[in-house]
């Protein structure tokens, strides 16, 4: 179970962040789920704000991973459970970063990282890691996602 894995690691799922425009949190066509990119957002607050630099790569390194936790929970919120899941299809990363930082995916391998501890071989997924000059609520990262899953 799924869930008994996020325990293990010590996460807890948070009410899944209502989007900041005109959008839906997901859009389920077939079995995939697209999930609109996330902030790592908790109670209505942005939690990681400003520019990466090499500074504060860790602060950025925690933010993907909250990025990561509010997609899971747009998952379960969306599918009922994360059990579900067949495949992480596909993370785009995009990271808030001061035009000197280069290092673009060290930041966003905590969503990875955290998609491979929960789901195994079926959190083995493709991906992107960019830099970009802002974000929404000038937060630090933004991921959004490409899940496979069965009813």
């Amino acid at each position: 179970m799924i869930e008994e894995k996020l325990e293990s690691l010590g996460v807890k799922l948070p009410n899944p962040p209502t989007p900041a425009g005109s959008y839906v949190p997901v859009i389920k066509t077939g079995n995939l789920l697209f999930i609109s990119g996330q902030i790592p957002m908790e109670d209505g607050k942005v939690l990681f704000t400003g520019k990466v630099t090499d500074g504060n790569l860790e602060t950025a390194q925690k933010s993907a991973r909250m990025c990561a936790i509010n997609l899971l929970a747009q998952i379960k919120r969306e599918l009922g459970s994360l059990d579900k899941v067949t495949r992480i299809v596909r993370l785009s990363g995009f990271v808030n970063s001061d035009a000197e930082f280069y290092q673009h995916p060290k930041v966003i391998n905590p969503a990875s990282d955290l998609f491979f501890e929960v789901f195994g071989d079926k959190g083995k997924h493709s991906r992107i890691a960019v830099g970009v000059a802002c974000l929404p609520l000038n937060s630090m990262t933004e991921i959004d996602a490409i899940v496979e899953f069965s009813e």
